[in-house]
């Protein structure tokens, strides 16, 4: 899959794992309105360049606004105008095929919950004092999707997408396999669920543990903020 796929798959999922409108096709790419403060909307560029992405920044001009561009934030902070940010915390776009595998046996004490919501399949890892350790979810778009499965994403034939979103580990609890036991639990899922490709938005603490599970680096991917200012 090329980056412009995997992207545009990952922003089928990501708007139904952040349950958010359908995102709007637009010539540069997709719109999303999230609603939130600080993140009003975001606009992804499968193919960007240093005029589409010029011409965004200079007619966007909310606070609170994201751009998310697959490609390095060197190159794209070159291309943004006055009033845009490059935050400090480095995206990577990954990719595998799902498949179902061992899943790891949680700590002593530790309980795994998981749940089909809304056309997610989500898991909750719980410490032994009840408050939360873990968690992540998934969701399956693409061509010949459903959602109508009692336990799992949904039932889906061969080209559909399994999008892997919020895996977290609280940091009181890290270093004892719970990120592996989430990612292990939701691969499994979308591959159960007929789900052909994984795909997955990693920050740079997160991406040695998904390469370690097999996951494959596609590139990176960039976000950029507008401020209050400019």
């Amino acid at each position: 899959m090329g980056t412009s796929t995997i992207t545009s798959a990952w922003v089928a999922g990501w708007a139904v794992s952040r349950s958010t409108p359908a995102p709007v096709v637009e010539p540069w790419g997709y719109r999303i309105d999230v609603g939130l403060s600080g993140h009003v909307f975001r606009h992804v560029l499968p193919e960007p360049d240093e005029p589409s992405v010029r011409k965004l920044c200079e007619t966007v001009t909310e606070p609170g606004a994201w751009l998310k561009v697959p490609a390095p934030p060197e190159r794209v902070a070159e291309w943004i105008t006055p009033g845009w940010t490059v935050p400090d915390d480095p995206g990577f776009m990954t990719f595998r095929e799902p498949r179902p595998s061992a899943v790891p046996v949680p700590p002593d004490g530790y309980t795994v919950r998981t749940e089909t919501r809304g056309g997610l399949f989500l898991v909750r890892v719980a410490a032994p004092d009840g408050s939360p350790a873990a968690r992540g979810q998934v969701a399956t778009t693409g061509e010949g999707a459903t959602r109508d499965s009692a336990t799992h994403v949904g039932a889906a034939r061969a080209g559909a997408t399994a999008v892997v979103d919020q895996v977290e580990t609280w940091p009181h609890h890290r270093r004892r396999g719970l990120g592996r036991l989430v990612m292990r639990t939701l691969e499994t899922a979308a591959a159960e669920a007929g789900a052909t490709t994984g795909v997955l938005s990693a920050t740079r603490d997160g991406l040695p543990l998904y390469t370690s599970l097999g996951w494959r680096l596609q590139g990176p991917l960039t976000g950029v903020v507008r401020g209050t200012d400019g």
